[in-house]
């Protein structure tokens, strides 16, 4: 798997995001997902995809703390495509449990607390998402924040044993907005009130004038502890 994986990252390096998707789509047909926050990265990249197939595996996470815009993007870019986005949920009982234990914003308590919330209401709906596919498409760039600087095209992701693709990932800011305009894609009106990174409202808010694009996220926590668990290793 390893041989594999950094062939594919050899390749994709002189490759367009268009082009590694058309590959991936042909070479493992029913067993490639991408993983869409919603956020304009993975709207660009969902715009790609409907180019390429009229049913895209396009999958989001619905956490149950989502900002109201994000639920009417979701519905927004099902209508411009003519798509489904596949809405994943977390457990009922696990939700129920930790926040009658933990508290109903146990996230700002501690980074432990934190961390839990994430698995409950992402990492185990991500995990049924991604079973019995081979690829995991993301939409994950080198300049979005420290924690990311490892990122490959294509890398293996142990916790989850599949092979992760980042097509997007020596785009900058400024190419993802581009692209963006020029092909006039619905995006989250939030990233135009100062919000380039978006995940659950509580856990999220609006940069100031020099801040990092993630310093929104989690903002009572230090950098170094910056990720929700989705991604994690570099490795190729």
């Amino acid at each position: 798997m390893d041989e594999t994986v950094y062939k594919h990252d050899e390749k994709f390096r002189a490759m367009k995001p268009e082009a590694m998707l058309a590959f991936l789509l042909d070479t493992y047909p029913d067993r490639v997902v991408f993983s869409s926050s919603m956020g304009a990265e993975d709207q660009v990249i969902t715009h790609m995809l409907a180019g390429l197939t009229k049913d895209p595996p396009i999958f989001t996470l619905d956490t149950g703390r989502l900002f109201y815009d994000t639920y009417d993007l979701i519905e927004k870019t099902n209508q411009r495509y003519k798509i489904k986005i596949k809405v994943m949920f977390p457990d009922k009982a696990q939700v129920e449990e930790m926040v009658n234990q933990r508290g109903v914003n146990l996230f700002y308590h501690s980074v432990e607390n934190r961390k839990h919330c994430c698995r409950i209401r992402k990492i185990v709906p991500l995990q049924r998402a991604l079973k019995g596919n081979q690829i995991w498409i993301t939409g994950l760039r080198r300049e979005q924040s420290p924690t990311r600087q490892d990122l490959h095209f294509a890398q293996w992701d142990a916790a989850n044993q599949i092979i992760k693709v980042n097509p997007l990932l020596e785009w900058t800011a400024a190419q993802v907005w581009e692209y963006v305009n020029t092909h006039d894609i619905p995006y989250n009106p939030l990233h135009d009130q100062g919000y380039p990174s978006l995940g659950c409202q509580p856990c999220t808010r609006a940069i100031q004038p020099g801040e990092e694009i993630r310093a929104g996220r989690w903002w009572w926590e230090q950098p170094e502890t910056k990720e929700c668990g989705l991604h994690l290793s570099g490795k190729r």
